[in-house]
């Protein structure tokens, strides 16, 4: 049996909640094009985005831990796949759009410079008095303009409802700017369960990997609240913490977090007793988020991780490399502009040249901008 388009939308009116987005009412494209007979138009921006240079660049970008610290530790790549799977999650729970929410979460992070957060804030330093830099801002040229795989249009030329979701991406580290997209209104559902589920898996994936590396241990964490609960869940007693101890405590963490919040999602979607997507973009309030009492103690999580972890002195000695290392290199190129590769010297007179460096070096893995950095610095590098 074949499912065409026609039927999927049809089991997606059904089975979606009322509020949850509709394939088949998607503002659509902003270059018209027929749309295939066996995808919806959301699970064709997810292939499209899953096929960009962009994407697959994730996976030699930082999280926190730089990409040859070890193999086990979460890239860009592995973060956005896992802040795909949560939030596949919240929407099946919630009887949102799951295709629609994973599209999102895949494209959140595509604009993300090399070396995580401290990459992005070196890029916007140097573009200060150049319009900035901002991943989400970048993100959504990625997705609308630098990518270039399509004859007939820049960028990938997605659904409405996925650039809206990219451009409304909000967490506490993460500002929007959405002055073309309906700004008076709130991000859809699906968009606002990528927040959470971003939020969610950074946290606890951070914590993991803390663990993993020793630069955090568990006799730091006695005490706070959300750690002594998921210890007493799952019978741990302070004991050695093995690998199999820590995955069932971090599990344990991710099952709580989910379920917290789709909870309290599901009560603040009652109480505004919304019928449609655009009430939900009307409501003077996000509404997704955890419980007070969860919110407290993810809270108390964060502020350990930023003073424990990210804070932690083998971080921040990474972090002012990667942010040297940018800093030179734009330097350099702005000095003379002819070291840029042929491509990237050929659209200045578009771009301008700032940002075109700018979209060079934010376009880096880890590594390629490390060895490019030998190259132009070190003599006994060939360039």
């Amino acid at each position: 049996m074949i499912f065409t388009r026609e039927q999927l939308e049809e089991i997606e009116k059904k089975s979606l909640a009322p509020y949850g987005a509709r394939s088949q009412d998607s503002l659509g494209r902003e270059y018209p094009s027929n749309e295939p007979n066996s995808r919806t138009i959301f699970q064709r921006d997810r292939d499209r985005i899953l096929h960009t240079t962009a994407f697959r660049r994730l996976e030699y970008k930082t999280q926190v831990f730089i990409n040859y610290a070890g193999d086990y530790f979460r890239t860009r790549l592995t973060h956005t796949l896992e802040v795909a799977q949560i939030g596949r999650t919240l929407a099946k729970a919630l009887g949102a759009n799951q295709d629609l929410i994973e599209t999102i979460c895949l494209a959140h992070d595509l604009g993300h410079s090399p070396f995580g957060h401290s990459g992005e804030v070196a890029l916007n330093r140097l573009m200060k008095d150049h319009n900035g830099f901002e991943h989400n801002k970048q993100s959504h040229r990625i997705v609308t303009k630098l990518e270039k795989r399509y004859p007939d249009f820049p960028g990938l030329n997605l659904s409405w409802e996925v650039r809206e979701g990219i451009v409304k991406h909000e967490t506490e580290y993460d500002s929007t700017d959405a002055s073309k997209y309906n700004p008076e209104l709130r991000g859809q559902l699906e968009a606002q369960l990528a927040n959470v589920a971003d939020e969610l898996a950074y946290t606890t994936s951070d914590l993991d990997d803390g663990l993993r590396s020793g630069m955090i241990n568990t006799g730091m964490l006695k005490g706070f609240e959300l750690w002594e609960e998921i210890k007493e869940k799952v019978g741990w007693k302070d004991q050695t913490l093995t690998d199999l101890d820590r995955h069932q405590l971090i599990r344990k963490l991710v099952g709580m977090m989910v379920s917290d919040s789709v909870q309290s999602i599901s009560k603040r979607l009652e109480d505004a007793k919304v019928q449609s997507s655009l009430d939900i973009q009307k409501l003077d309030h996000n509404v997704f988020g955890f419980s007070e009492s969860m919110k407290k103690s993810h809270r108390e999580l964060k502020d350990f991780l930023y003073n424990n972890l990210y804070r932690h002195h083998r971080v921040i000695r990474m972090q002012t490399k990667a942010e040297n290392i940018l800093e030179d290199m734009f330097n350099a190129y702005i000095k003379e502009p002819r070291m840029l590769p042929g491509h990237y010297k050929n659209l200045i007179d578009d771009r301008g040249l700032e940002r075109t460096i700018c979209d060079y070096l934010a376009g880096m893995t880890d590594r390629y901008a490390i060895e490019e950095h030998k190259k132009l610095f070190n003599p006994e590098t060939l360039p």
